[in-house]
């Protein structure tokens, strides 16, 4: 998934970020069930972000998801890259 050309990430430099991404998350459990997506399947999703009261929720199919959930704003990979990690790009 790190390979794909849309994201930009230098070879060399890819697992940087997944170190990166290990380094500063941290486990949730949902504390309570959503409704909210289009896809009931990805409420998961959602769930754990609202239990993490997270800044993002990084989606590649954003249709799916509202733009933002109270705090929790859902952005795209590549966005979420520019903003964690953005010298790993190109």
């Amino acid at each position: 998934m790190l390979a794909r050309p849309e994201l930009a990430i230098r070879k060399g430099l890819r697992q940087q970020l997944l170190q990166l991404i290990k380094n500063r998350s941290h486990t949730v459990v949902p504390s309570r069930l959503l409704e909210v997506t289009s896809d009931p399947d990805d409420n998961i999703f959602l769930e754990c972000a609202d239990a993490a009261r997270a800044d993002y929720l990084v989606a590649g199919n954003l249709k799916h998801f509202p733009r933002f959930w109270k705090t929790t704003k859902t952005i795209t990979p590549r966005e979420f890259i520019s903003l964690a990690a953005p010298h790993l790009t190109n």
